[in-house]
């Protein structure tokens, strides 16, 4: 986002970043920014408190009355994110005979529906939609099992958009089964849909099973590095 402020600059377009990490900020010579100690993916700090992000939007205005730049201010909360998985409930399965995270992808379902209604859109749909995560759990299952995963049949053989498209349909249906999209629960905090994915999910330990079976058959880096997180 620093470079491109430059650009737009260049262009005699005015810009304010929100930085997310000051000592980048002031290396990139950002012309103005507002360094906001925030959980990652969380520019605005808290969700569903429109007082506090017009606070932030309000401070990172501001900045356009600076005489001279660049300029780098600090919110001044510091927001630590609570890695704790949130509390969710899985359906139950319907079929034992299927590997554990197709069966669990499949109960999943109804929740990602009413999830996509609640919010009118989806971040599924890098590589698959919705139809086909069971398919891509299984595909995945095959890796961890053993079989190669070069000749596995890897939707669009990206393997990150894939799993991308898995953790974010299982995350739109979590929220949903502990009633944050409803408001009946707050928004779970920092990493908690994320923790909550990798930790209690078969879904999620199955992407990580097959994160090393990759790496075990010597897939380059990127082909398995970037499935998860990096400090997964």
């Amino acid at each position: 986002m620093s470079t491109l402020a430059h650009v737009f600059e260049a262009a005699g377009i005015a810009t304010i970043v929100l930085s997310s990490n000051r000592s980048v900020t002031e290396r990139m010579k950002t012309p103005r920014a507002l360094n906001c100690d925030f959980p990652l993916g969380r520019p605005l700090g808290k969700p569903n408190d429109a007082e506090f992000q017009h606070g932030v939007l309000s401070q990172a205005f501001g900045l356009l009355d600076a005489e001279a730049g660049p300029v780098v201010d600090d919110h001044p909360e510091v927001i630590v994110a609570d890695e704790t998985a949130m509390t969710c409930q899985i359906p139950p399965g319907f079929d034992p005979s299927l590997p554990p995270a197709v069966d669990e992808a499949k109960g999943m379902r109804k929740a990602y529906d009413r999830a996509v209604e609640a919010r009118g859109s989806t971040g599924v749909g890098r590589s698959i939609d919705a139809d086909g995560v069971p398919d891509a759990l299984g595909i995945l299952h095959a890796i961890a099992e053993g079989a190669p995963w070069k000749d596995a049949g890897i939707p669009g053989g990206n393997t990150t958009a894939l799993c991308h498209d898995i953790r974010t349909y299982y995350e739109e249906a979590g929220l949903e089964l502990v009633g944050a999209l409803n408001g009946s629960a707050d928004v779970p905090d920092g990493r908690a849909a994320e923790a909550w994915f990798y930790e209690s999910t078969e879904a999620g330990k199955t992407v990580m099973a097959a994160r090393q079976a990759i790496k075990d058959q010597d897939g380059p880096f990127p082909a398995w590095f970037y499935m998860s997180p990096g400090h997964r």
